[in-house]
Formats: C-alpha cells, structure tokens, sequence
C-alpha cells in the first residue's frame, strides 16, 4: 500500500490590507480591543471585479504544483474546500478545474467550514492509500468579508474573519517514506447554530426574500464564547488522539500548524501542550481566520521561512462551524 505525502505548498492572499483602524471607522471598536480578544492587527480582503475564490485558489494552487515540480496534467483529481463558493451551484471545485485547465478529472466540494481543509486532506489521502490516484490537488479557500455585518452587532464575528486560498498537492510515496501518519474527523452537530449562516437557505418558500435580507440571515452569526470554550477543549482532545495513535509523544512535535481562529485560542493550546514559540506556527496577526484557507495558507509561508524541513514531525489541528474538528500527523 502507498501513502501519500504533501509534495508542495501554495498560497495567495489579496493585495487589500485591513487594519484595525479600519474597522474602527465601520464600527465601534479599536485596536486594542481587537489584540486584546483575538490577537489580530490586520488581515486581508478582497477587491470586488478582481478577486474570486476560483482565482484565488488558483494562484495558490500553481504555485503548490510549480514548488512540487508537478505538471497539472500530473493531477488525478482535486479536493476543494470552502464555504464561500463562487456559485450557490455547482461547487468551486470544478471552477477551480477549469480555470487550471485541467483534464476532466473529478471535483469534490468540502463544506466543512474551518476544519475543512483538514477533512479534504483526509479524503485526497484515503484516494492515494487505496491506489486510485497518485496526484491530488487539496485547496482551501474563502471569500468572507463580503457576508460579514459590519456593524456595531456583529463586530465580534466582523473582525475576526478575512479572505485568502491555500493549497497543497499530495502524492503517493513508498510506505518507508515520510508523508501522511494518519488523520482524525469529528463532529457535533448539537452546537451548529452557535456559529453559522442560514442564508441564502432551500428550506423556506425561497432561497433568497427581502424578510431574509431585512432579518441578516446571509450575515455570519457567532457565539464567541461557546465557540472559545468548546475549541480549547477538543483542539487538546484531537491533537492528543493523533499523538496516541501514532505513539508519539508531544515532545517530538517539529511544528504545530493550528488552525487560525483565534490566537488566544492558539496560545491556550500551546501552553497546555508546554510547546515553546518555535514550534507553534501563527499568522493570525496579519491575516486573519480564513477558515478553509488557514492551514495550507500557513504551511506554504512556514516552508518559505524555513519552519518546515525534510522529515519533521508537523501537527495540523482545526475546529470550527459544525461544531467540526479535526487532525493530521505527518512527516514533512
């Protein structure tokens, strides 16, 4: 049996930068309020006419394959995730196969919200396992400042979210060689309402009304502390299942790639888990929670600023909308 192994990173963030000063002109906040609860002095969002997810992704996803030396006709199929599709239908996936020019390969669409990339990357790597691709191009991308309430009442969700893609292309390697240890999914769908979007939504008389615009159903909705509360717990909890599988102590770690939702969040896991600076990667601070976008975005910038070498031991863990969270254990 083969195992797959990331072969290269991508990214691509929009040219737009948002500071908190910003934001303060929109709505009542500052600065220090904002570093104080989630750690961010910037992030980036896109330019009407100029940025699409599919563009986006595919930025990204040329410059995975150019520093994996893969030529798109190598890839077998595409994973993509995201909760902002260009097109309420089809998914992004096969946008994202045809702005590439790919052969018509398959497309699968991940609605996972924040631990989506880590559920496409589980999927692309039981399609390698099991020897029926050999090349898969995961991508994690999103548009959200467009769907956010930029107003007073929504400036706990409003400041937090921003927009980019990400993308990795996995290959399949020999069993001896470093790649994919494992991956691990779970879900509570009790909490869903605690952070979600009803709109536009297919189980009313129509998908979009005025009475929906009026009520802000297309605005994204949070429960901030739920979210904290619930993330801190099952972040320790899935980043330790992956340890224990593997039997593989904490210690070991290289580099831990966390989803970037928050980073006092980030911090709260570091120092439960006793990781020094050096092995925790952040980049919250200047772009944002790109939800889907957030961990390929970081591995392509860890790689490029030497965080990541040949055989370290790298963590992934994400929790988010669903509630869903998720890991991966791999060697780079």
């Amino acid at each position: 049996m083969k195992k797959s192994r990331i072969l290269g990173a991508g990214h691509y963030v929009p040219e737009r930068i948002v500071t908190n000063e910003e934001l303060s002109q929109m709505m009542n906040t500052s600065n220090d309020w904002i570093v104080e609860r989630t750690g961010i002095q910037e992030r980036r969002w896109f330019t009407p006419g100029v940025d699409t997810v599919t563009n986006m992704s595919a930025k990204a996803a040329k410059m995975a394959m150019d520093r994996a030396k893969v030529d798109p006709k190598e890839i077998d199929f595409l994973v993509f995730a995201t909760i902002t599709s260009d097109y309420f239908l089809p998914g992004n996936g096969v946008l994202l196969q045809r702005e590439l020019g790919l052969k018509t390969i398959g497309a699968l669409d991940v609605r996972n919200a924040c631990s989506g990339f880590i559920y496409a990357l589980s999927v692309a790597d039981q399609f390698i396992k099991t020897g029926m691709y050999k090349k898969v191009l995961v991508v994690g991308a999103e548009i959200q400042s467009s769907a956010l309430d930029k107003s007073d009442e929504g400036r706990s969700s409003a400041v937090i979210f921003a927009d980019g893609a990400g993308a990795v292309v996995l290959g399949a390697v020999e069993e001896d060689q470093p790649g994919i240890l494992s991956t691990h999914l779970h879900s509570d769908g009790s909490f869903a309402e605690e952070l979600y979007c009803i709109a536009p939504s297919s189980s009313g008389k129509v998908r979009i009304s005025q009475e929906m615009i009026d009520r802000g159903d297309f605005f994204l909705k949070m429960n901030g502390n739920a979210v904290f509360k619930h993330a801190v717990v099952r972040f320790a909890e899935v980043i330790e299942e992956a340890l224990n599988h593997n039997q593989i102590s904490k210690e070991e770690i290289d580099l831990l790639v966390p989803h970037q939702a928050n980073l006092r969040i980030s911090q709260y896991i570091q120092k439960k888990l006793e990781l020094p600076d050096e092995k925790v990667f952040n980049n919250i601070m200047y772009l944002g929670n790109t939800t889907a976008g957030t961990i390929p975005i970081a591995l392509s910038q860890a790689w490029e600023q030497g965080r990541l070498k040949e055989n370290d031991l790298v963590c992934l863990a994400a929790f988010g909308s669903g509630f869903a969270w998720a890991s991966a254990l791999l060697r780079w």
